[in-house]
């Protein structure tokens, strides 16, 4: 095993067949982090450390890499994970009054997930769709020339989608 002290919760078998096909060289660390949250959702600590020891690397590298991309996630997200660029052209066209809007309709504050799981606001750099500004991304889906009506609006549908899921 590694010699990880952290506590071991997640199944790590889930990563195999990724250590497998990518494991062999610390170059691939991206593509390892990225397949590796696409399965757990985020990047557990645990993972990390348990991927460090595969690659041949430390974890405080491993981690270096994850903290440098907005991508990566280090705690459960909610079920829609809400990307809001605050990036120069959108700062300047109001993506504070969005953050703003979205804040209050879901009653959390940037990096937190709603009460039901079902949202996660987090702030990011540039989402590179600035002639949309102020922008959103929900779900790989990008949303912009956004007002807080409008956001408010787009909310409102998600959280229709995912009630109807839920009653499933």
């Amino acid at each position: 095993m590694n010699d990880c002290k952290c506590k071991m919760n997640n199944d790590l078998s889930l990563i195999k067949d990724v250590l497998l096909e990518y494991g062999n060289t610390s170059s691939n660390t991206i593509t390892i982090l990225q397949k590796t949250q696409e399965i757990y959702g985020y990047l557990p600590v645990d993972v990390i450390y348990h991927i460090a020891a595969r690659i041949g690397s430390t974890p405080a590298k491993v981690m270096g890499v994850a903290t440098f991309y907005n991508q990566f996630n280090f705690q459960p997200v909610g079920k829609y994970l809400i990307m809001l660029c605050q990036g120069t052209a959108c700062h300047v066209n109001g993506s504070q009054r969005i953050e703003k809007a979205i804040c209050e309709e879901l009653k959390i504050k940037d990096g937190e997930t709603t009460p039901d799981g079902l949202f996660t606001i987090k702030n990011v750099a540039c989402l590179g769709c600035c002639s949309l500004s102020p922008v959103m991304m929900i779900d790989g889906e990008t949303y912009g020339y956004l007002t807080p009506e409008k956001t408010i609006k787009i909310l409102n549908d998600f959280r229709k989608r995912g009630q109807k899921t839920c009653e499933l």
